[in-house]
């Protein structure tokens, strides 16, 4: 699916690709301006229409934006119902900017699972805005979509054989249907959530581990928001400091409120909650002014961590409070008091006992104990016991 006009030739070559290896392609033009390289399956006027909207308008009003959008939105139409009619087993598309909003977009409307492969030129930058919390995944085109190269070819071709392997594959093996627990993991939380996972697992549930990194955040929430998830294991909500702080993970507004909202059984803790995550291509050069003179963790070339003020640290727990105090189904929070991650334990560089005392203090505080049962524990946020615990009071909850 793509933009016939400035892209045809790179989409006949594609299509010529994938159709030689036995696998049938249907052709979607979403282009705009000029005539299509050569006739699509389905027709840019049929994609305009399902928006709403007559093509040539929206060629005569050199709106690109509006455009964009609107062939996007039909595009979207297309797609679905190409799958709902049995005629998509996978999806491909080449574009820049443009063509790739308008294809993912179509793109985020499939169901998860369904195969997505987005041929960009900005693959190698922030794709966030472009994949959004599906199963899209994006291949770099190293040279722009202009052309059939030496590069190009390759590329596209390798495309192809994807595709061509995706749409022809084997279908995962169907497991049996056990209830569904989301949970929330970090690096620096992985002991426990393993352990945790590990017990749940034994008792019968399956467990779908989300990686706290912001767009992680935001899948589990979509996730819980559309039913599919029975319970909620939110181990590590490090990224609400980074929403409030400025770190590169912020999670988005929702972050720890869908299952009270909705009424699912949570238990919840604070794992890496006072980490702030931070950008380090910068470095040498010195941090951002806010987090200088803090200590830092090394991660890799990509990332630093500090650590949240016993100020912040307060506002944090604000924030936790309120979200855990508004949940309409039940809530348990668990409190380890010697550490939230493997980074602030006492000893590690990250630790800060005014700043956990500035956490703890305001949750107790704050937290509304009619609404939340909170269980404060001698212990790490990865020690075995304090895993197992939160385990066993989960599946409780779920079988009550």
């Amino acid at each position: 699916m793509g933009t016939l006009d400035t892209k045809g030739n790179e989409y006949a070559y594609l299509r010529d690709r994938v159709t030689e290896v036995g696998v049938d392609v249907v052709v979607v033009d979403a282009g705009i301006l000029g005539e299509p390289r050569f006739l699509p399956d389905i027709t840019r006027q049929e994609v305009a229409a399902a928006a709403g909207e007559d093509v040539q308008a929206l060629a005569d009003a050199r709106d690109r934006p509006r455009a964009i959008e609107a062939m996007g939105r039909g595009a979207a139409e297309v797609i679905r119902q190409l799958h709902a009619d049995g005629r998509l087993a996978a999806i491909g598309a080449l574009g820049g900017t443009g063509g790739t909003a308008i294809a993912t977009r179509a793109m985020r409307g499939l169901p998860i699972g369904v195969p997505k492969l987005m041929v960009s030129t900005v693959a190698s930058g922030d794709t966030s805005h472009y994949v959004g919390t599906t199963d899209v995944t994006m291949m770099h085109s190293v040279v722009d979509v202009s052309g059939i190269n030496r590069i190009s070819a390759r590329i596209f071709t390798n495309a192809a054989r994807a595709l061509a392997g995706l749409a022809g594959g084997v279908e995962a093996p169907r497991l049996a249907e056990k209830p569904l627990v989301a949970a929330s993991m970090w690096g620096v939380t992985t002991p426990c959530v393993t352990t945790a996972r590990e017990r749940l697992e034994d008792l019968g549930y399956d467990v779908l581990v989300f990686h706290q990194t912001g767009t992680g955040g935001r899948s589990m929430e979509a996730l819980i928001g559309a039913g599919l998830v029975d319970g909620v294991l939110d181990v590590t909500t490090t990224e609400l400091g980074d929403e409030l702080l400025g770190g590169i993970w912020a999670s988005g507004p929702e972050r720890l409120e869908t299952a009270g909202r909705i009424g699912l059984p949570q238990v919840v803790s604070l794992g890496a909650l006072d980490v702030i995550a931070i950008s380090s291509t910068g470095l040498p050069d010195p941090l951002p002014e806010k987090f200088r003179d803090r200590p830092i963790y090394i991660h890799d070339e990509l990332m630093v961590a500090t650590r949240a003020t016993p100020d912040e640290c307060r506002d944090l727990a604000t924030v936790v409070a309120r979200k855990l105090n508004a949940a309409t189904g039940p809530t348990v929070l668990f409190v380890p008091l010697r550490g939230l991650s493997l980074l602030t334990t006492e000893g590690q560089v990250l630790h800060d006992a005014d700043g956990d005392d500035a956490l703890f203090s305001t949750l107790r505080a704050l937290v509304d104990r009619s609404v939340v049962e909170v269980h404060e524990v001698d212990a790490d946020v990865n020690d075995p016991e304090l895993a197992l615990s939160m385990a066993k009071r989960l599946h409780e909850l779920m079988t009550a």
